[in-house]
């Protein structure tokens, strides 16, 4: 036996953004840029792993709306000019650095090699279908895929039973239809839990979800092994909750690995310090400025200003990678070491969650260090075996039985970053639009109207779309303040003239198809999965 199980889970998410009235979106680039950051390389390592005998295992969450992005025509489509255009100034940055700037040419030949590299895996190996690609490495056993709630939505701030139901049933026909089996686990949504909320995840089939730290450190009775092991609520739901200290030297960019000045300073980027004429022809048309994802500089020091910061070197870089990999697993073979002596013969648990988009995107070297661990941990599999939260349930282990504590893993760990002054002006609006959603599906739950059918189906997307969490968040923190106010708005006011039109019996059909276009998630979807029960 191991002296330590270790559960990498990654959370896989980005709000619905799809916006087919503009040529060119501003927020949509978030998506591309996690296409080309993220997860083709987290494809290509952990393929490599795996077809190199190191047999890799990690959860990861793919949120439906992710899933629905990466399988939408068009913004597949757009993805592929965003990696034209995002090689082609690679190149041209690459040729310029060869004669002058001879100190960044490394990084710029990095990026050509990386965007090479991205091209070939998107149009020639995965055919742009990286939902495919993920479900192969399911079914090869790299990867257990888990869901989220169906548009992020913070369930504790949801206001009726049946718009928390679903959000999670919602999910797991999503899933069906990406993966073609039934979900194992559910990452909730900002890892929201409130008392109750297991037991819709029962119903829906659902063995576990991932939890923050003191969803089970403050629960009832206090665990025995703390988060090393995991509980199953009183009807047998199982809850995994975050190990702190694996927490801190992943996420923290003070203590932790993140923040070494060899790595790649995320401030930086070519799309503010190149020249503009040379930039001009890569930006979109409005010629705004914007990050473009190329960055040739690196930390250098917590304390060096930005304009002070020194070049980028990529085998700098992944050299302090490998160093971070191989401290990390062995501290994780010391942590499993100390705490087998309480034990009492079981294996402790060490669940360590992020956010996918951490690795790769904000910490450029994060794929790389993932990478180092999964070939570290091959190497001493013997002391520590990495598996994930259903892996662990199949050992047949016995769990304690516990009542955790309502909890989330934002600042200060409860509901308060989703529910402040900045943002509660949402709210009232939202729960209108719950009820309301629920006495529509009870009144037409028998219509064969088909138009009707229809615009009931859109009105549960429009109500879908304004529960994503992400527009609470971003209010919060102060980003994209405007955009997140106005996709709020704007999925209301759609619900709502919908529904008025149901009523009215006087539904625009011009204008539902351009709904039906617009927010064309879930495809799938049936809205008499708002009916009561």
């Amino acid at each position: 036996m191991p002296s330590l199980y270790f559960s990498l889970i990654l959370h896989a998410h980005l709000p619905f953004v799809r916006h087919p009235e503009h040529e060119e979106f501003l927020e949509e680039d978030w998506f591309y840029e996690a296409i080309t950051e993220v997860y083709l390389p987290l494809l290509f390592v952990f393929t490599n792993l795996h077809e190199a005998g190191a047999r890799p295992r990690f959860a990861l969450n793919l949120s439906p709306p992710l899933c629905e992005m990466l399988a939408d025509e068009l913004l597949q489509s757009r993805y592929a000019r965003h990696l034209a255009n995002l090689l082609a100034l690679a190149e041209k940055e690459e040729r310029r650095t060869r004669v002058e700037d001879a100190e960044f040419h490394p990084a710029a030949q990095m990026y050509v090699d990386n965007l090479r590299a991205a091209s070939e895996l998107w149009h020639k190996r995965y055919g742009g279908n990286l939902v495919r690609a993920f479900r192969e490495l399911q079914d090869a056993g790299v990867i257990e895929i888990i869901t989220c709630g169906a548009t992020h939505g913070f369930l504790p701030l949801i206001s009726t039973t049946e718009a928390r139901r679903a959000q999670i049933e919602i999910a797991v026909i999503n899933y069906r239809k990406h993966f073609g089996r039934h979900p194992r686990g559910i990452w909730l949504p900002e890892c929201a839990y409130q008392a109750g909320v297991e037991t819709l995840l029962a119903n829906a089939g659902i063995e576990y979800f991932i939890s923050d730290t003191h969803a089970i450190l403050y629960g009832e009775p206090r665990p025995r092994y703390g988060v090393f092991a995991p509980v199953k609520c009183p009807n047998g739901v199982h809850v995994f909750a975050r190990d702190m200290d694996t927490s801190q030297q992943v996420w923290s960019s003070i203590i932790g690995y993140p923040g070494n000045p060899d790595y790649r300073e995320f401030y930086r980027d070519i799309g503010w310090d190149a020249d503009y004429e040379f930039l001009k022809p890569h930006l979109h048309k409005d010629g705004d400025r914007r990050h473009l994802g190329l960055k040739f500089h690196r930390i250098t020091g917590r304390d060096v200003a930005q304009p002070d910061k020194s070049p980028y070197i990529p085998d700098w870089a992944r050299a302090r990678a490998a160093e971070h990999g191989a401290d990390f697993v062995h501290k994780r073979i010391v942590q499993g070491r100390e705490l087998s002596h309480s034990f009492d013969g079981r294996t402790p648990l060490v669940i360590s969650p992020y956010d996918a988009e951490l690795f790769g995107h904000w910490w450029y070297e994060g794929v790389q260090f993932l990478d180092f661990v999964f070939r570290n941990l091959h190497t001493h599999e013997g002391d520590v075996r990495a598996l994930t939260p259903g892996d662990y349930i199949d050992t047949g282990t016995s769990v304690q039985t516990q009542q955790p504590s309502d909890s989330s893993w934002g600042a200060d760990g409860y509901f308060r970053v989703w529910l402040n002054e900045n943002n509660a002006w949402m709210y009232p609006h939202q729960q209108v639009a719950e009820e309301r959603m629920t006495e529509l599906a009870n009144r037409y739950a028998g219509s064969t109207n088909e138009l009707q059918h229809r615009a009931l189906t859109q009105a549960a997307r429009e109500l879908l779309l304004a529960q994503s969490s992400d527009w609470a968040f971003q209010i919060y923190q102060g980003t994209t303040v405007e955009y997140a106010a106005r996709r709020f708005r704007s999925h209301v006011r759609r619900f709502t003239t919908l529904a008025d039109g149901i009523e009215a019996n006087n539904i625009d059909e011009a204008q539902l198809a351009e709904m039906e276009a617009r927010d064309n998630i879930f495809a799938e979807l049936d809205y008499r999965v708002y009916c009561s029960r």
